[in-house]
């Protein structure tokens, strides 16, 4: 089951998600890379004490972005 779309930065400690879409296109080709594709399940690993890195299991393995490339990766939250 979904709940509405939220940025993933926002998601907390432990939760999981799908990729829904992405907010900004530069980023777009450098996040699919990644794994961050739309369709893709991410959860949130950990987040540094200041909030910045952001480490997720996405594709089977373990990836940290910064939070402002979180910020544009719009997720539906899995309850």
């Amino acid at each position: 089951m979904k709940k509405g779309a939220i940025k993933l930065s926002s998601l907390a400690i432990g939760k999981s998600a799908v990729i829904t879409s992405f907010e900004k296109d530069d980023l777009y080709i450098k996040l699919m890379e990644m794994g961050c594709v739309p369709g893709e399940t991410v959860k949130i690993e950990k987040i540094a004490p200041l909030g910045d890195p952001i480490s997720i299991m996405v594709a089977g393995y373990n990836l940290s972005l910064r939070k402002t490339e979180a910020d544009f990766i719009w997720v539906e939250e899995l309850i």
